[in-house]
């Protein structure tokens, strides 16, 4: 038996990094994946890996800060026969300044990207699973914001610091109705977004373990928090960090 037979999960930011290497994890455990991106074309390389290795998958393009979004994602679960796990995971740096060099709009948009994102997410998703009898819900949150600031990240750490409180909120809201949502806190992972061997170099050195992940180690993270091994785990944080947070 695999960990996740008989489970339906949307997974967001799927094209790459942490959400594809939890997509075709995912699958492989048994789930059927519907997927999502705004990029189409690597986003249905995806999907196709996910169907030539024998997986259920569905993709749908768009931008999660739109509730349109979520509603065709949830639409696309239903067609597998409802929802029981969710992982919104999908989010965007935005711009790198100092605080007070920030514009309103470009605070808006990454915590549009980030934050308001997840509250749609879950908004759509919430109504599936309690129709399921619970499910599990995880975002993808990270050590920037809640166990350190970085130059120029004062909106994204924000941002990310603030899904806690969208965590604990659903906890006290939905917790005795079967559906668990917790956070994952990566620290520094090896995907596009970490920039380029420099810069993944320096980050390393914030860590305990003096390197940063590679996105399989997030997804097992991820896999964790979404299948029964974590049966009593509602509400939390969970630090795949490499010590980063223990060292500061």
């Amino acid at each position: 038996m695999t960990l996740l037979n008989n489970k339906v999960a949307i997974i967001t930011g799927a094209s790459s990094g942490i959400g594809r290497a939890t997509a075709l994890l995912f699958a492989a455990e048994g789930a059927a994946v519907v997927i999502n991106a705004r990029g189409e074309r690597a986003l249905n390389e995806v999907a196709e890996t996910i169907a030539d290795l024998g997986g259920r998958v569905h993709a749908v393009v768009g931008d999660v800060g739109l509730a349109q979004t979520h509603e065709r994602l949830v639409q696309a679960a239903g067609r597998f026969g409802g929802l029981d796990i969710a992982v919104n995971n999908a989010g965007a740096v935005g711009a790198i300044k100092s605080l007070a060099e920030l514009s309103l709009e470009e605070w808006h948009h990454t915590l549009n990207a980030n934050l308001t994102s997840a509250f749609l997410g879950a908004r759509f998703q919430v109504p599936l699973m309690l129709a399921r009898g619970g499910g599990a819900i995880v975002f993808t949150s990270s050590f920037v914001g809640t166990s350190v600031g970085l130059p120029g990240m004062a909106a994204y750490g924000a941002a990310k610091a603030a899904l806690m409180g969208l965590v604990k909120g659903l906890t006290a809201d939905y917790a005795l109705k079967g559906i668990r949502a917790n956070a994952l806190l990566p620290g520094g992972v090896d995907t596009a977004m970490a920039g380029d061997d420099a810069q993944k170099e320096w980050a390393a050195g914030l860590h305990a373990m003096k390197r940063i992940a590679n996105p399989e180690e997030l997804a097992q993270a991820a896999l964790f928090l979404a299948s029964p091994m974590a049966s009593f785990v509602a509400g939390s944080a969970l630090y795949a960090d490499g010590g980063n947070a223990a060292v500061k």
